[in-house]
């Protein structure tokens, strides 16, 4: 069995602030950026664009950047940016603890997302688990590979490819626990902000019944109106 959470922005939200805020030119340089502060200051980034996922699914969410001062600077966004994905995933993870009670002993990460030093420690801070990083950052390219050699008889099974996978670089958890709960308090007061930007759509039931009185009550007015015009007409030919 498997459990899997959805997250709509993660390494998108870093996309965004290369194509859509201009603060930087390269993905890369929001790592750069990022790793010249030693924490975000406050602010936190919630890249709610397309609403919230696990564990909220709500899609009246919006992204919002909360906690700002004057002093804030493009690196405590950039920051802001790359911890949103930390919290996102410790948002997972607490949902699966919810539901299947198994404690995560280490989380093992692929991706361009891997590329950040400073977010894969600020992740295994967050989680308080060790974050370990493969040596082939494209794992869906490498199990691709990987099933396509067993099917064809490269290698015999699943134990055949296990020494294939080596790791890298672990992160382990250099966060006090007062620091990290303080992080994770900011962190849910600013999804708190994102909710409820936008009106939910009237429901169908509401929006059928509304439709029924009005067609009831021009009804009602077009045959008042008939009988209004047959009382002028008979009014009218008595006279004459």
């Amino acid at each position: 069995y498997a459990l899997e959470g959805s997250v709509s922005h993660c390494g998108s939200t870093i996309q965004w602030l290369r194509d859509q805020l201009n603060i930087i030119s390269e993905a890369k340089q929001a790592d750069d950026l990022a790793s010249q502060l030693e924490q975000n200051g406050g602010l936190y980034f919630v890249p709610a664009f397309s609403g919230l996922f696990t564990p909220y699914w709500r899609s009246d969410a919006r992204g919002c950047i909360v906690g700002m001062t004057a002093s804030h600077d493009k690196r405590h966004i950039c920051r802001a940016a790359l911890e949103a994905s930390c919290y996102q995933t410790r948002e997972v993870f607490d949902a699966m603890y919810a539901d299947s009670n198994v404690v995560l002993s280490s989380l093992r990460v692929d991706g361009g997302g891997t590329q950040s030093n400073m977010m894969m420690q600020f992740q295994a801070d967050i989680l308080d688990v060790p974050v370990e990083k493969p040596q082939i950052m494209e794992t869906t390219a490498l199990g691709a590979a990987f099933a396509a050699g067993i099917a064809t008889g490269v290698w015999k099974d699943i134990n055949d490819i296990r020494r294939y996978w080596q790791i890298s670089k672990t992160f382990c958890p250099a966060m006090d626990a007062a620091e990290r709960e303080r992080n994770w308090a900011g962190w849910k007061k600013a999804v708190d902000r994102s909710l409820g930007w936008v009106e939910p759509p009237e429901p169908l039931t509401e929006s059928l019944r509304k439709r029924t009185v009005f067609s009831l009550l021009r009804r009602k007015l077009n045959r008042a109106r008939r009988r209004y015009i047959i009382k002028i007409l008979r009014t009218t030919r008595n006279i004459l």
